[in-house]
């Protein structure tokens, strides 16, 4: 659902000094974590990987444009993420947000029961989401640890973006 690339593509440094380095590609995307309820675990996120932390609030004035939604693997936060995806799709989200993936966080330990895992397959026909797996240790406060094994497609765009 990326609605950015040509921005980028024409954002790639033009004139003489690309004949001597070659195109100079723009500096990595900045992002915003949304959550698509409370408790979805954002700021974690942010603390983890990066990014600005927005809370449950669409990224304001000087935020990064482009955003990454979260919600919980219950029920509610599956609700909650589709409900947000259609705000997208309708096109009724704040102007000049691109929607670059959902990131889904474990609610429990284990696997999904049927219906959530029905449910996430639902969203990921639509959009790119990424799946954070539950972490002992983030629940006791510890976000001082490298990133859970599992999410080194989320390290690589949440860095990508960094740059």
């Amino acid at each position: 659902m990326r609605t950015d690339v040509r921005r980028e593509v024409e954002s790639v440094q033009q004139g003489p000094e690309i004949w001597i380095r070659g195109p100079v590609a723009p500096h990595g995307r900045r992002f915003t974590w949304v959550g698509t309820h409370g408790g979805a675990g954002v700021s974690t996120l942010a603390a983890v990987y990066g990014g600005q932390d927005s809370g449950r609030d669409w990224p304001g004035p000087g935020a990064p444009s482009s955003v990454l939604l979260v919600a919980r693997t219950h029920a509610a936060g599956l609700l909650a993420a589709r409900r947000s995806l259609e705000l997208f799709r309708r096109g009724e989200h704040p102007p000049g947000l691109d929607l670059d993936a959902v990131v889904l966080v474990a609610d429990a330990p284990g696997r999904l029961p049927r219906p959530l895992a029905r449910q996430v397959k639902e969203i990921e026909s639509t959009v790119d989401v990424y799946r954070v797996p539950w972490v002992p240790a983030w629940r006791l406060g510890d976000l001082n640890a490298t990133p859970p094994r599992g999410t080194e497609a989320l390290v690589r765009l949440t860095r990508a973006a960094a740059r």
